[in-house]
């Protein structure tokens, strides 16, 4: 029996400790916001944030997650986080999603992103793309991507 906190919630989770995060939320815990796409940490559509930083849960186990933070897209687009609410308004404005089966890893990765900068500061389209460079879109999106992420920065300043 694991112990995790999702979303602000305690939750017992029986499954090994070495199970990915990944499938921890979505079998068990029922959360199907977070994809999988490859498997190996490589594609990003599984990213949520642990203690506030974008990781790959394909790929960690939850055993690393005890007496930690999760954070999933189903809290970061609930409306009651500041800077998720601005990225998801810019995703929806600049028209990002195309298939959309990556979006929630890309939105988590720009919402930890964003929450890294110093308040009021405008990331350059190299920082928005080093940033995002961890998730892939195979529909392409990038360019529309990063004028939403550039946009929720402005909204947030």
């Amino acid at each position: 029996m694991s112990k995790l906190n999702v979303n602000g919630r305690e939750h017992t989770v029986d499954a090994d400790p070495g199970t990915p995060i990944l499938w921890a939320l979505r079998d068990t815990l029922g959360m199907t916001g977070t994809k999988f796409g490859c498997g190996a940490a490589q594609c990003g559509a599984c990213t949520v944030h642990l203690d506030g930083q974008a990781i790959r849960s394909c790929v960690t186990p939850i055993s690393a997650a005890e007496g930690r933070k999760i954070t999933t897209i189903e809290a970061v687009t609930d409306g009651h986080d500041r800077v998720g609410a601005a990225v998801h308004a810019a995703w929806v404005k600049h028209d990002v999603a195309q298939c959309g089966y990556c979006q929630s890893g890309q939105i988590m990765s720009a919402t930890a992103f964003l929450k890294s900068l110093p308040r009021g500061k405008q990331p350059s389209a190299a920082e928005i793309d080093s940033a995002m460079a961890g998730n892939i879109c195979r529909c392409g999106t990038y360019a529309r991507i990063r004028a939403a992420v550039a946009d929720a920065a402005r909204a947030l300043a």
